[in-house]
Parts: structure tokens; C-alpha cells; sequence
């Protein structure tokens, strides 16, 4: 079957899909023009409606992949016209229950913001819900067990998705390409929506070929398609088998030689890196275990034999990184998403060493489950991790005699730097990850700022300093503070919003005055010059007031000082002028293993006396 009648064959089967999947693909339809009607308002008129829109993106999002697990479900276990009726009226339910859910009660309106938004906890619940009926949907479509299993079921998605990823990105770019030929050679002033709407619309096309892709499930139906998607193709086995299996195989052999390095000397990694590592090894091998489930080669065997003991000695440790984590800074969502994940992991490998491919359903249902767990109340990662570092900052203030009566009293001598960094860290993640969530009445969200929090803990705040590693790239930003500059010495003022190429020109007493303020593009040093009646009487870079900057801010420090507006402000004096050139913003980066240092001078205003 050559290239294009494929092509037709899947938009065929998009077709068919409308009539198999009707609220799964009404609600693709439903998406799109919400989008195109998105696109079609400029952000003025659509910001007052974004809730709504968003609102109901999210719930035609739901209602689509819940009803495409509800309806397979239907069609395998019954087939019948009658309940196919309600499965498609409870996936219309569902679209509607969510989108009630989210309108009324996932706003949230931040401090200074003209509309609602809706919260992340929210946005969070809506994606759980969505992964939970892809996952559930791969274990519908695994049924009857004599024409398939999880591991060809779970591939069948995936195959489903990169087909309809790659048929959607390819019509994407070739209706883009056409659309900017005739942007180019027949009509300029085309406007930049018609590549929105194109991209919107091969986004809804992949969706349909996507849904279109899966083989008819209905009871008592042998469909030949589902063979051909459930089978993986002879170069996915070669990936698998002799590069991703070996990389899996090295990777166990790192990670388990840093077990033996941290029994040593000790958890020396930033955890970041850890979880991240633990994160891609557990849920990496995981997926590879069950996609290599059928293969008979000797190297397959060998992995599915040693990944689960591998993974319990592997957790152990992490456990003990994830313990040393928790008493410095308390639980956050980075350690606890980590210690799901360890979980997860703990369990699967169990189910793995007892129960070998049988395990397969069991691990996917105990992720679904873990899923929910992460974004209910009370024990979801938004809830709990804000309770448990309101819990260690009370503790950190009782500690210190800084919390009496229910409010905070501010030190009185100058506090341990370690004890300064946890409280600020726990100060900010309350104050950021609270949205919707009432607050003991000693702690308030203004602390977050930087004003406040010195007024209420007498210190600033302190974060911890971390070493840069040789041949890192090392960088320094700095900002004018909000403050007032006297300029009743000058007599003119040029505003420099927006970085000009052109020359400024203007007339003085003395004359016609031009002012060039070359802004390097390439990083270099800038260069500030003014001429008077076409004489040039300053042509001065900025490398002596660099040189200032550099040696107070140093690029890759953790300084705790902010710079002054005097810092912020260069002086250049003659006899006939006095300049001052005032930046809202600096910044100095540089990359060792480049051997390159970049300056970026955000010229804000020029003053200019006459002497």
C-alpha cells in the first residue's frame, strides 16, 4: 500500500470515526471552534472571556478522551444501539458536569488582575482526568483477551498518536507553505490569523486520524485493522531490543554504582538531578519492561529478568536521598511528586518479580490511582506540601521566639544563615503555591515581598548559595530599583523605551544636538556618542562603567545586595555638557567554555546638561 492511498485510507477512517465515536469527535469539532473563535478576537475583546473559553477547552478536552474510553468500553461489552445512546449521553454529561465545575468553582482572581483565571490546581485535576482515561482506555482496549493484552494495546495507542502526529504536522506545513507562497507572491497583506486557523485545523484533522486509527472494537467483531495496529514493526524491535535496552542496562549499572558511592561517602547530588534521573530510569523502564513483554531474544529476557531487583535496589537509596531531602526543606511538589513515583516504583517492581506480565493491568490501575491521589484535596500535591510547610515554618518561628500569640515578631539579633534560608524558602512556596486556600491569620501573602518580609522577620531575604561548577555558565542581572532620581540639574531628557538605531536630533541653546546609542547586537560593549553643530564632543563605550558593575555584582554569585540608583546610573562630563545615562536593566553572562562574555545595557533615559 504506497504512501497515498494510506493517506486516503486514514481520512477514511477519520470519517468512519464521526459516526463511531460521535461525542468524542463533537467535541474535537466543539475545540476547534473555540479556538478559531479565540483567534478571530484580538486579546483586547478576548481577554474578558478567556475564563469561559478556557473553561470550555478543558472540558470538551475531558468529555472527548472520557468518552472515548466509555464508548470502546460500550462497544466491547455490549454493542447495542440502546447503550450506545447513553454512553454518548453520559459522555455529554460528563462535558457538561465539567465545564460547570470549572466555571464555578476553579476561578481565581489575583491581586491586580482585571479577570478570572482559572486556578492550577484546576488546569491539574482536568489533565489527571484526562491521562486517567487514556491509561483506562488502554486497558478497555486490551479485551477480549484472546485478540489482545495490555502491552499490545498500550502500543496501539502509541502507534495511533505518532501516526496522527506525523500526518498532522505534515499537513500543517504544507498548507503553511502555501499559504506564505501566496502571502509572498499574490497577496501581502495576508493576515497572520489564516496560519493560526490552518495550524488549528490539521491539529483537528490529527485528532480525527487519531480516533479514525483504532480498529473496530464491537463485540462479536474480528477487524483484520486490529491486528496490523497492535503489531510493532521490525525497526521498533531493533530500537528496543539493541539501543534502548543496552542504554536501560548502563543506566541501572550507574545508578546502582552510586548507590554504592552514596553508602560511602554520602548523598552528594543536587536532588534535582536525582529525581529527575529516578524519574526517567522508573517510569522509562517501566514502559520498556511492558513494550519488550513478547520478545524472545536473550538480551530481552535478561532485561525483564534483572530491571525489577535492580529498581529495588536502586529505590532503597533514593529512598534515603528523599529522607535527607525532607528534613532540609520539608515536602514541596518536587519531593512529593518524587515520592509517588517511589512508590509507584516500589509496587510495580513487586508486582513484576511475583506476577511478570500479568502485572501490567495492576501497575497501570495503581498509576491512575496515584494520579488522583496527586490532585485531591487534602492529600494532593497543592494541599498537603502548603499544610506541611506551614507546619515547618510555625516550628522554625516557635523555635527562634518569633511567632507569639499567633503573630510573627521580628528577630531581635541577627539569626543562624541556614535558619534565614528556610524561612524565606518556606515563605515563598507558601505564599505562590496557595491560590484558593485560606492561610493561618499570622501568615500573610504579602510576605512574599521583599519590603514586607524584612518589615515583618527584621532580615531580608536569604537564599542558599550554591557553587558554581568550573565551566559553567555564569551570569548576573540587575534591575533599577523603584526609587527617585533629582534632575534639576539637567535641561533635557531623551526616553530610551525602545532600543533606536537612528540618531536622537534635537536643538539646544548651544546648537543642533545627535545622540547615538549603539547597542550591540552581537553582546559586545556598548557605545554611547554625541556630537553638537556635527563635531563630536563624547564617543565614550561602557567598559570603565562595566568594569564598576562587574567587580561589585559579580556574574555567577549569590550577592544578597540589590543594586542602588546610583549603581543603575553612568555620569559623562565635558566642559560644554554633563550626561547621565540612566539603565533599567543590566546583564553580564559568561560562558567559560565559550570563552565569551555578553553585555546587555538597557539604556532607559539619557539627561543632558548645558554648562
Amino acid at each position: 500500500m504506497n504512501a497515498l492511498t494510506q493517506f486516503v485510507k486514514l481520512l477514511k477512517d477519520g470519517k468512519k470515526a464521526f459516526k463511531t465515536y460521535p461525542v468524542v469527535i463533537g467535541s474535537g469539532i466543539a475545540f476547534t471552534l473555540i479556538t478559531i473563535i479565540r483567534i478571530q478576537l484580538d486579546w483586547q475583546y478576548q481577554e474578558p472571556y478567556n475564563f469561559l473559553f478556557n473553561c470550555l477547552h478543558l472540558a470538551f478536552a475531558v468529555g472527548g478522551i472520557f468518552s472515548l474510553s466509555l464508548l470502546t468500553a460500550e462497544k466491547i461489552k455490549y454493542n447495542s444501539k440502546k447503550t450506545s445512546i447513553i454512553a454518548n449521553l453520559i459522555g455529554v454529561i460528563a462535558v457538561g458536569i465539567t465545564f460547570v465545575l470549572l466555571y464555578f468553582w476553579s476561578g481565581i482572581l489575583n491581586e491586580g488582575a482585571r479577570y478570572t483565571r482559572i486556578s492550577s490546581i484546576a488546569s491539574a485535576r482536568s489533565t489527571v482526568a484526562i491521562v486517567v482515561s487514556l491509561l483506562a482506555f488502554t486497558i478497555i482496549a486490551s479485551y477480549p483477551k484472546e485478540k489482545s493484552n495490555i502491552p499490545k494495546s498500550f502500543f496501539m495507542a502509541e502507534k495511533a498518536f505518532m501516526i496522527a502526529l506525523i500526518y498532522g504536522l505534515v499537513i500543517m506545513a504544507g498548507t503553511t507553505g502555501v499559504a506564505r507562497a501566496v502571502q509572498g507572491l499574490l497577496y501581502n497583506d495576508m493576515s497572520e490569523k489564516v496560519f493560526m486557523y490552518l495550524a488549528t485545523i490539521s491539529g483537528f484533522l490529527a485528532f480525527t486520524i487519531f480516533v479514525g486509527y483504532f480498529p473496530d472494537f464491537s463485540k462479536d467483531t474480528d477487524d483484520p485493522h486490529r491486528k496490523v495496529a497492535q503489531n510493532q514493526p521490525r525497526f521498533l524491535e531493533i530500537l528496543l531490543e539493541y539501543i534502548l535496552i543496552p542504554i536501560v542496562l548502563a543506566l541501572t549499572v550507574v545508578l546502582i554504582l552510586w548507590a554504592g558511592k552514596t553508602v560511602i561517602q554520602g548523598i552528594g547530588n543536587p536532588f534535582f538531578i536525582l529525581s529527575s534521573i529516578a524519574a526517567s530510569y522508573t517510569l522509562g523502564g517501566l514502559w520498556l519492561h511492558l513494550m519488550t513483554s513478547d520478545y524472545d531474544s536473550e538480551i530481552a529476557k535478561f532485561y525483564r529478568k534483572i530491571y525489577p531487583f535492580s529498581a529495588l535496589i536502586i529505590l532503597v537509596f533514593e529512598a534515603w536521598a528523599l529522607i535527607t531531602r525532607l528534613q532540609d526543606t520539608g515536602l514541596k511538589i518536587q519531593e512529593y511528586m518524587f515520592s509517588l513515583i517511589w512508590i509507584v516504583a516500589l509496587v510495580s517492581a513487586v508486582l513484576l518479580i511475583v506476577k511478570k506480565s500479568k502485572a501490567y493491568k495492576t501497575i497501570i490501575i495503581i498509576l491512575c490511582i496515584t494520579a488522583v491521589i496527586s490532585v485531591m484535596p487534602i492529600i494532593g500535591y497543592h494541599d498537603l506540601t502548603v499544610t506541611m510547610q506551614l507546619s515547618r515554618l510555625e516550628n522554625i518561628l516557635k523555635n527562634q521566639e518569633m511567632l507569639v500569640n499567633e503573630e510573627i515578631i521580628a528577630a531581635e539579633e541577627d539569626l543562624d544563615e541556614d535558619v534565614k534560608v528556610d524561612i524565606t524558602d518556606s515563605v515563598d512556596f507558601i505564599a505562590y503555591s496557595s491560590e484558593k486556600r485560606e492561610l493561618p491569620d499570622w501568615f500573610d501573602r504579602d510576605l512574599v515581598k521583599n519590603e514586607v518580609f524584612k518589615e515583618k522577620f527584621g532580615f531580608e531575604k536569604t537564599w542558599e548559595s550554591y557553587e558554581q561548577p568550573p565551566g559553567q555558565y555564569m551570569s548576573r542581572y540587575l534591575t533599577m530599583p523603584s526609587s527617585v532620581i533629582s534632575i534639576k540639574d539637567y535641561n533635557w531628557v531623551i526616553n530610551y523605551e525602545f532600543m533606536k538605531d537612528e540618531a536622537i536630533v534635537f536643538e539646544g541653546k548651544e546648537g543642533q544636538y545627535e545622540v547615538y546609542w549603539d547597542q550591540r547586537r552581537d553582546g559586545g560593549i556598548p557605545k554611547f556618542t554625541l556630537l553638537l553643530n556635527d563635531k563630536v564632543i563624547i564617543e565614550e563605550d561602557m567598559n570603565k562603567y562595566l568594569d564598576v558593575i562587574s567587580e561589585k555584582f559579580p556574574p555567577g554569585e549569590n550577592i544578597e545586595s540589590q543594586p542602588t540608583v546610583e549603581d543603575m546610573t553612568y555620569i559623562i562630563e565635558t566642559e560644554k555638557v554633563k550626561v547621565m545615562l540612566e539603565f533599567r536593566e543590566i546583564e553580564i553572562s559568561i560562558d567559560p567554555r565559550e570563552d565569551r562574555i555578553n553585555y546587555w545595557l538597557g539604556l532607559d533615559s539619557v539627561y543632558l546638561k548645558e554648562k
